[in-house]
C-alpha cells in the first residue's frame, strides 16, 4: 500500500494577483511561508519516507519544513513542474481566458494531457515500489487539479477540486487500484482519518484506476 500526500505549494504574490505562474520562479509570500509551516507541522511527523517536490523555488521552499521535521531530505522531480505557459508565463489567467476562450485554447500553452501524463507517472512509479511510510509530494495547481480530476468518478459527483495554496490531499494505492481519501484540506491528517472512517467508513472517493 502506498500513501501520498499531494500538497500544493504556499502562496505568492503573483497568486494574489491572478498571474500566470508557470516556469517562472517567485518566492513565497509572507502567507506562504507560514503555510509552508503549517505543512511542516501537519505531515512532518507522520513517518514520512520521502519528501519530493517540483525544482521550482516555492515547491522546494513548501517542503523543506515537512522534510526537516521529518529528518528527510527534499528530493525533485521535473515532472511535477507547473504547466508551461510560454509566453504567458506572468500574464493575467484572466486576460488570457478572455482573449482565446480558455488557457487550453492559447497558443504554445501545455496540453492538459500531457500535465496529467508526467504527474501520473510520478504517482505510478510510486506505487509500483511501496514504502514503509507515507510519502509527500509537493506540486502545483495546474498538475494536482488534473490528478484529482483524473481520480473522480463522475463529473457530477465532484466536477472540479481546485486546491488551494498550502492545502494536502490524499491518495492511497492498495497495489491494484487508486483511491481519494481526501481533497484540499488543511485539518490535522490525524484527526481526519479518525473522522472520515467513523463517518463514512470509505474514502471519500474510489476511482477504480487513474483516468486514462
Amino acid at each position: 500500500m502506498t500513501d501520498i500526500y499531494l500538497c500544493r505549494h504556499g502562496r505568492t504574490t503573483m497568486n494574489v494577483n491572478g498571474l500566470l505562474r508557470g516556469r517562472l520562479d517567485p518566492d513565497l509570500d509572507l502567507v506562504g511561508y507560514t503555510e509552508a509551516r503549517e505543512l511542516g507541522e501537519l505531515l512532518g511527523g507522520l513517518g514520512l519516507t520521502r519528501v519530493i517536490a517540483s525544482p521550482l523555488g516555492r515547491a522546494v521552499e513548501t517542503a523543506r519544513p515537512i522534510a526537516a521535521r521529518a529528518g528527510l531530505e527534499v528530493e525533485t522531480d521535473d515532472r511535477l513542474l507547473d504547466r508551461a505557459y510560454g509566453q504567458f508565463d506572468g500574464a493575467s489567467s484572466d486576460d488570457v481566458v478572455e482573449e482565446y476562450g480558455s488557457l487550453d485554447a492559447a497558443p504554445g500553452v501545455e496540453p492538459a494531457a500531457e500535465v496529467l501524463a508526467r504527474g501520473r507517472a510520478v504517482l505510478d512509479e510510486l506505487a509500483a515500489d511501496p514504502s514503509d511510510g507515507p510519502i509527500v509530494v509537493v506540486s502545483h495547481d495546474a498538475v494536482i487539479r488534473r490528478l484529482l480530476d483524473a481520480l473522480t468518478p463522475t463529473p457530477t459527483h465532484h466536477e472540479h477540486v481546485q486546491p488551494r495554496t498550502g492545502c494536502w490531499s490524499l491518495l492511497r494505492h492498495d497495489g491494484a487500484d487508486w483511491e481519494l481519501l481526501m481533497a484540499d484540506s488543511k485539518d490535522d491528517p490525524v484527526e481526519t482519518a479518525l473522522a472520515v472512517r467513523s463517518v463514512h467508513h470509505e474514502p471519500v472517493f474510489s476511482s477504480g484506476q487513474l483516468a486514462q
